[in-house]
């Protein structure tokens, strides 16, 4: 590179011999003095060593000679400036280059080097030559490191030492000598030339700015160093790192040609800064919606606090994509849960709220709560530090009153609890791999559409996915792995949960949960839970299971399909009201579980794979479809596949609504369900009132409310073997449990009917 050459630009002074009053005894500024009328110089046009020279006595305990023309400062360009002299007569003198450096505008540039080397003449006559190389860069062979401030120079010699010799100097050189600096590849511009000096402390924000002003297509070089930015910087160029940059928390580097983890970890030399900075930087610039870690694993020994790296922002909307890579939780007490124990006042009338709550001040937002007629999976969601009272996700059920609760802040690899709403916030391909050490990812309270899809949640401590208010409205989670760290736990030991949610319209599909306490403890309605499989055994032989799908809310309007529901069941309860009693309403509803695929093991006759369980009394279920689903145990026979858990209350079997058990499949169930129920009856005696069982096979134990439909199958006749051409009636709710049908004739009858049979209206 030679910008005499490329450019036409002219770094050469004059020759003496052209005239010195282009040469000053001061600084080389306007109207200082020159050596044209000094009557210690002249001009020497013949030597045996110099075609023509200055010769000069030395007169000034300082002495300079500089070039009064501007001598251009580019930035990535060095000058060298050489000159040749000799002592000839009187006390020898030392030498050395100097300059003046000044600004655009004219005005010095303080505060630089602007000498060089000092040189001692000891022998008359021998030429000595001095140089020194002048920049705008820091670089190793730089001696007049100049800045990015400095556009031009008067460059020449200083003569220093005692007074009185004579001195002859040659025409003085400045040349390009960009050259030695150049690197293999012509394409890059370095900060270094354009002012960055990193060394930690001074500011090179400038720099960067000029350099990727200047590149113009070609990639900006940070090199090696360590270089502090004081304030956002966008670069629109490609960068490269070889050092790396320090930058305060609220300050956002956005790398827009860059835009991925592996030049983030570059720039800051560290793979967690690095993330933390990237996503900064995803939700700081419209440049770019997706941060790709590009496969690269991130070891973390702490939570990402999301919303404290992006510091600036309390809520976000746009779109936004973390894809492609692993975090990996690190052994450190970052992890370590904090668990905080407060009296608290609860009233079903402030359903989502505590309040008078001791030592509030400790308790977290996110925390989970447990307490005496506290339900799964409630968390906080604000806190009044000054009002001593906090928000929760969900109401509680048998609460009211002061007692003391307990809040456990779990750790998350992912932490978004901090923004007050967060909408379309997507993770892919990425593996959270929490080696026993923490959590997962923890949502935000409020947003909507946020989506999981293709995760892989390792080894959760506590918990995979926690959502602890409504930022899981809408959302989706597809496609996911999440793998126990409990497997050799006995299943009623186990405490980890895979997932949990609050809101409505959420969606659960393709998802492969192993060994959890929960696969998912579901909140809010018009949800979708399909195509997973979730499988809970152990080994231990007729053991305890859990439920896989837990849903809190009797309004459920959910859909169970498509799913391989493997050594657990499926639990309905209404936890989330605070008078758990039914009072109105329509009670248990809107379940429709299909073409599923239950499979247990190794478990109790009495187990079950459809629960339901009411908190309160008088409640009943309106509207249930359980249709087209496979239940099969596996080495011994179960009784039934559906059941009541009657802990707190049973249900009112004479209020059921709308129950359809059609179209399953049972194998080794000693009692398939069915609604309307088929029953083939044989009257082998003559009686007028025929006894039609339905041997416990309609739902839930259910009573024989409604018979939809007699034939009868056979010639009814009497005692004298005569047909009867009279009908029958019949009467519902017969029999100690009321789940026997009578079917009364004129007179005794013997023959054969069938009946279906229903337990509800």
């Amino acid at each position: 590179m030679n910008m005499a050459v490329t450019d036409g630009v002219v770094f050469m002074p004059t020759p003496f011999s052209d005239g010195l009053d282009v040469w000053s005894s001061g600084d080389g500024t306007p109207g200082s003095d020159t050596y044209e009328s000094l009557l210690s110089a002249a001009y020497v046009p013949a030597d045996a060593d110099f075609a023509g020279c200055l010769e000069i006595q030395k007169t000034e305990s300082l002495q300079k000679l500089r070039y009064m023309g501007n001598t251009r400062l580019l930035p990535g360009v060095y000058l060298k400036v050489t000159a040749r002299v000799k002592a000839i007569a009187g006390l020898m003198p030392s030498v050395r280059i100097a300059g003046w450096a000044g600004q655009a505008n004219g005005s010095a540039v303080t505060g630089l080097v602007t000498t060089g080397a000092l040189t001692q003449l000891d022998t008359y006559g021998e030429v000595v030559e001095v140089s020194a190389i002048v920049g705008n860069g820091a670089r190793d062979g730089v001696d007049l490191v100049w800045g990015g401030t400095t556009a031009f120079g008067h460059f020449g010699i200083d003569l220093t030492g005692s007074n009185g010799g004579i001195v002859r100097v040659d025409d003085i050189i400045i040349e390009d000598v960009t050259n030695y600096f150049l690197r293999d590849m012509m394409n890059v511009v370095d900060v270094r030339d354009y002012g960055a000096v990193g060394d930690g402390t001074a500011d090179d924000f400038a720099a960067f700015e000029a350099a990727d002003a200047a590149a113009n297509g070609r990639k900006v070089l940070v090199s090696e160093g360590t270089f502090r930015i004081g304030q956002t910087l966008t670069m629109e160029s490609h960068v490269e790192f070889q050092g790396t940059v320090v930058m305060p928390d609220s300050a956002c580097l956005s790398l827009t040609k860059d835009y991925h983890l592996p030049a983030y970890i570059d720039a800051f030399g560290s793979e967690e800064m690095g993330l933390k900075k990237a996503l900064q930087s995803l939700m700081n610039s419209s440049d770019h919606e997706s941060l790709d870690m590009c496969g690269r694993r991130v070891s973390i020994t702490g939570p990402i606090d999301v919303r404290a790296v992006v510091n600036n922002r309390d809520s976000y909307s746009q779109r936004r994509v973390l894809r492609n890579g692993q975090l990996r939780a690190e052994s450190s007490t970052g992890w370590n849960s904090t668990t905080v124990t407060s009296t608290a006042t609860y009233s079903a009338g402030n359903r989502f709220q505590l309040t008078g709550v001791s030592n509030i001040a400790n308790i977290e937002v996110g925390s989970y709560v447990q307490g005496a007629g506290v339900g799964r999976e409630i968390y906080v969601t604000s806190v009044n530090v000054g009002a001593q009272r906090l928000n929760l996700s969900q109401p509680l059920y048998d609460a009211e009153g002061t007692q003391a609760y307990t809040f456990t802040r779990f750790r998350y690899q992912l932490d978004l609890s901090g923004f007050s709403r967060l909408d379309k916030f997507e993770i892919e391909d990425v593996e959270f791999q929490c080696n026993e050490l923490c959590s997962g990812l923890i949502l935000p309270p409020t947003g909507t559409v946020n989506v999981v899809r293709d995760c892989v949640f390792n080894k959760p401590l506590d918990r995979g996915i926690t959502s602890i208010g409504e930022g899981c409205q809408g959302m989706l989670i597809d496609n996911n792995q999440f793998i126990t760290a409990q497997a050799e736990l006995a299943s009623q030991n186990r405490t980890s949960i895979a997932l949990n949610t609050n809101a409505n319209d959420v969606k659960i599909r393709s998802n492969r949960a192993s060994q959890f306490r929960h696969f998912a403890v579901v909140s809010g309605g018009n949800g979708v839970i399909a195509n997973n499989h979730f499988f809970q055994g152990e080994d231990s032989g007729d053991g305890a299971r859990t439920a896989g799908i837990v849903l809190c809310t009797k309004a459920t309007n959910t859909t169970i399909s498509g799913n391989y529901v493997d050594n657990c069941f499926i639990e309905w309860t209404n936890e989330r009201e605070p008078d758990p009693n039914f009072v109105s309403g329509f009670g248990f509803s809107g379940l429709s579980v299909t073409g599923n695929v239950f499979l247990c093991s190794n478990v109790a006759d009495h187990f079950t794979f459809i629960v339901v369980k009411p908190y309160g009394t008088n409640h009943r279920i309106n509207g249930m479809n359980v249709q087209g689903n496979l239940f099969r145990s596996v080495g011994q026979i179960i009784t039934r596949v559906e059941s009541v858990d009657d802990s707190f209350a049973p249900l009112d079997l004479g209020s059921m609504r709308d129950i359809f058990f059609d179209g399953n499949t049972y194998l080794n169930i000693s009692r398939g369900a069915s609604n309307p129920l088929m029953v083939k009856h044989s009257q082998n005696a003559h009686n007028q009132t025929w006894v039609v069982n339905t041997e416990d096979r309609l739902p839930f134990e259910g009573r024989a409310q409604e018979i939809e439909s007699m034939v009868i199958r056979s010639r009814p006749r009497n005692t004298s073997n005569v047909t009867v051409s009279s009908m029958p009636y019949v009467s519902s709710l017969e029999g100690s449990n009321r789940d026997r049908v009578h079917v009364v004739w004129p007179e005794p009858v013997m023959g054969d009917v069938t009946m279906r049979i229903r337990m509800d209206y």
